[in-house]
């Protein structure tokens, strides 16, 4: 992978470790005010404001993130603690636009898993007009730091197959959990 910072760790977790994550996503509420469905815990993220403050704090992570994060951590995938996390939900047509993961609300790192199905995310550096894929699978870690993190923006897009190695992928549905470390100014 060409993407200073970026690191993409395939198997990061095993199946069983992916289905019990699923199952305990689904037994909570999602929110639905939004193109897709998402649940957030730690801080809530105000995609109105673009803005994450100490009014939005939802509590500690619950145990089943909480456990995650620390392996995360532990794992030095993460620089220090990491006490936000959004489950986001894909089904097959939906992506998410091209972005950087706000900059004043979070750290100097990005961690994503995926559970489900398998997507191609596309990283493009607008300056350099570059674009790399970066295929996701179902217990794959995605970590952006650095460059990654701050200079490439990030985004799936809305179609329900990927091409990938001169394969055609059909997307399933797809569960990411996306943690990071909250900076409140």
């Amino acid at each position: 992978m060409d993407i200073d910072g970026l690191t993409n760790l395939p198997g990061y977790l095993d199946a069983d470790g992916q289905r019990d994550l699923l199952a305990t996503v689904d037994a909570l509420p999602w929110r639905e005010d939004l193109r897709r469905r998402v649940q957030h815990y730690g801080y809530r993220y105000d995609y109105s404001r673009k803005k994450v403050d100490a009014d939005e704090f939802l509590g500690p992570l619950p145990a089943w993130a909480g456990g995650l994060a620390e392996r995360l951590h532990r794992d030095g995938h993460a620089p220090r603690p990491l006490d936000q996390v959004i489950v986001n939900e894909y089904q097959p047509g939906q992506g998410i636009a091209a972005h950087v993961d706000c900059v004043p609300c979070f750290a100097d790192t990005v961690l994503s898993v995926s559970l489900g199905s398998a997507c191609v995310m596309t990283f493009s550096l607008p300056k350099a007009q570059r674009r790399v894929d970066v295929l996701m699978d179902p217990g794959s870690l995605l970590v952006m730091r650095g460059p990654a993190r701050y200079d490439w923006r990030h985004g799936i897009a809305a179609r329900k197959s990927d091409r990938w190695q001169d394969c055609v992928i059909p997307r399933g549905r797809r569960v990411s959990l996306t943690f990071r470390t909250v900076l409140i100014t």
